[in-house]
């Protein structure tokens, strides 16, 4: 087998990208601008509200949706503001599903804040965009531009031509 310049740069670009992968890596998350003052719907099979620390537990099958963007889990812990009429946080857990389009990133735990438009999936973390995967421990999406960064021990698999 012969290597030739081109096929050389093939393999030290991919050797690169893999290299880099390793400690974070930058990705696109839903291709859009997600717009984080629509309002949030929650349903679930319970919810238990707590007046004295402004908070409400909606667990069993619980889906959070705001426009294109959709959170499930077994449960989601709501903290308001201090008017208690605007979300501040929203605290999922157990089998966390994030989806915005085509992209899907699966946790154990996750982080919403409603503000500034972030969320921070952590354990076992794993993005699905089309055919390609990725896996780490931490991710962080940006809704409002739509990007993230994956972090801990970065695994990935490309296909090529498939994103």
């Amino acid at each position: 087998m012969t290597f030739t310049v081109r096929s050389f740069g093939l393999v030290l670009g991919f050797a690169l990208l893999v290299g880099s992968a390793q400690a974070q890596q930058k990705i696109a998350f839903g291709e859009l601008n997600q717009d984080t003052t629509l309002p949030v719907e929650v349903s679930a099979d319970q919810l238990a509200v707590n007046n004295a620390d402004g908070s409400a537990v909606f667990s069993g099958n619980v889906v959070v949706t705001q426009g294109e963007m959709k959170l499930a889990a077994a449960e989601v812990k709501v903290t308001y503001e201090t008017e208690q009429n605007d979300i501040k946080e929203l605290v999922a857990s157990g089998g966390v599903t994030v989806a915005n389009l085509g992209d899907a990133a699966e946790a154990q735990e996750a982080v919403y804040t409603i503000e500034s438009g972030v969320i921070v999936l952590s354990g076992d973390v794993l993005l699905t965009q089309g055919p390609s995967a990725m896996a780490g421990q931490k991710l962080t999406i940006n809704l409002k531009d739509g990007t993230g960064v994956m972090e801990g021990r970065v695994t990935t698999t490309f296909v090529p031509g498939g994103n």
